[in-house]
């Protein structure tokens, strides 16, 4: 078959590698001048590694990257540090990544300690996420754990992470988050840059090809049965091309701009898919912020103007930058918050000054350089009985199917399941019938 895949994020090039492995004419088409969407890594040139646009980490339960990245022949570069992940409350940091350190945690009384450990502990090893989805996470741990510890302990990634939202997410969301993730943490030599372009590689070496700067403006069912592709193109023709087959790795709202043949019904169904974006910056700094704190989760009612502090290089050793020390500051935000509208400089005039909360010897000279992120649809929000609102893989119109973060639920979204819904709607797009 010639097939079209619109995106070359993990999802897409993960499709990619497995279509042009079985033979198939497969062109990958990009609008952004590099490969990996979410995943991709920028370097400054002092550095001898990329690094992440967002910050990014595996778990060594992410079974689906390390299966592709064995199939690449690159294991080696694979590597599993400890860091310690924390949390931000009462003006102290606290670690918040183990039985122990919640056990000997100054933050809650001991009947709170014990409720808080067997519902982890039930979440751990339960497996009937369908019917947690029947209820939000905010009611159900609240009714389990109780007020204290979830106030202190879980409330706050909730609300920093859906804002207005929290009180909607649905009990299956937060299960995935405790039930499969560990305290050891992946990362890829080279930066996901490098796994991003020893993918890539592959896929060119299977016959693909990948065509970067260039958007994709329409996608049209034909009469005879294919699909006809428009895009824009800088160097090349403008097209359109028919294909026999279209995967969109792209957002829900963009599948339908595309895609206007798409029935009203389906149309409607992708409207009601919400999900929140994402403002990051990037600081390189002369000195440490923490002291061997990677992730530190951050309550907003405490007044912090971002939800996540994360120190890069309390993770991977900053040697690889010039010894620079890099922290995120992260959010994740409404697609119509004014932090979108803002620049780098305004941005930093709100963030650099919380970070003396973290230490008060930190003053801005601190900052070597700096870099802002941003993107409206970082991260889907579930509501209550969430599966039953999301659209299968192949869509209404023959020959095109639709692969997104959106649809990886009950999991968060990242770069292990953009590889597992690549890979099985490429199963889907050749016949397998066990992939729907």
């Amino acid at each position: 078959m010639k097939i079209a895949i619109i995106g070359a994020g993990i999802a897409g090039l993960s499709a990619a590698f497995d279509l042009s492995g079985a033979g198939h004419d497969v062109t990958i088409f990009e609008a952004a001048p590099y490969a990996g969407g979410l995943a991709a890594g920028f370097k400054s040139n002092r550095w001898d590694w990329h690094l992440e646009q967002y910050y990014h980490h595996w778990f060594q339960s992410d079974v689906h990257i390390q299966q592709i990245i064995r199939e690449l022949g690159v294991t080696d570069k694979l590597f599993f540090p400890r860091p310690t992940t924390s949390i931000y409350t009462r003006g102290k940091i606290y670690p918040f990544d183990s039985p122990t350190t919640v056990l000997f945690s100054p933050l809650l009384p001991l009947v709170p300690k014990l409720r808080f450990g067997l519902v982890g502990l039930y979440l751990r090893f339960s497996k009937n996420w369908q019917a947690m989805e029947k209820e939000t996470a905010d009611r159900w741990l609240r009714r389990t754990m109780g007020d204290t510890a979830y106030n202190i302990l879980w409330k706050p990634l909730l609300v920093g992470k859906f804002g207005d939202y929290y009180r909607d997410v649905n009990m299956a969301w937060f299960w995935a988050r405790v039930h499969s993730r560990t305290t050891r943490l992946g990362y890829f030599e080279g930066g996901f840059q490098a796994f991003i372009d020893a993918l890539t590689r592959a896929v060119q070496e299977r016959g693909a090809t990948v065509r970067l700067n260039t958007p994709t403006t329409a996608i049209a069912p034909q009469p005879n049965g294919q699909l006809q592709v428009s895009f824009k193109a800088e160097m090349e023709p403008a097209g359109p091309e028919t294909f026999d087959q279209v995967l969109a790795t792209v957002s829900p709202p963009l599948l339908g701009q595309l895609t206007p043949a798409l029935p009203a019904g389906y149309l409607a169904s992708l409207g009601q898919l919400k999900s929140m974006g994402a403002v990051v910056t990037v600081l390189a700094l002369k000195h440490p912020l923490t002291d061997k704190h990677y992730w530190i989760n951050l309550p907003k009612e405490e007044g912090t103007p971002f939800l996540a502090l994360v120190e890069h290089t309390n993770f991977i050793d900053p040697v690889h930058y010039d010894n620079d020390h890099i922290i995120y500051c992260g959010d994740y935000l409404n697609p119509d918050h004014e932090y979108f509208s803002l620049g780098k400089d305004e941005l930093l005039t709100r963030f650099l000054p919380a970070l003396r909360n973290f230490n008060p010897n930190f003053n801005e000279s601190w900052v070597k350089e700096s870099w802002l992120f941003k993107t409206k649809y970082a991260q889907p929000i579930p509501p209550v009985n969430h599966s039953r609102n999301i659209p299968p893989l192949k869509t209404p119109i023959p020959g095109l199917f639709w692969a997104s973060m959106s649809q990886v639920y009950p999991w968060d979204r990242g770069t292990n399941y953009a590889v597992e819904i690549g890979r099985r709607v490429a199963r889907q797009m050749m016949g397998d019938p066990s992939s729907a």
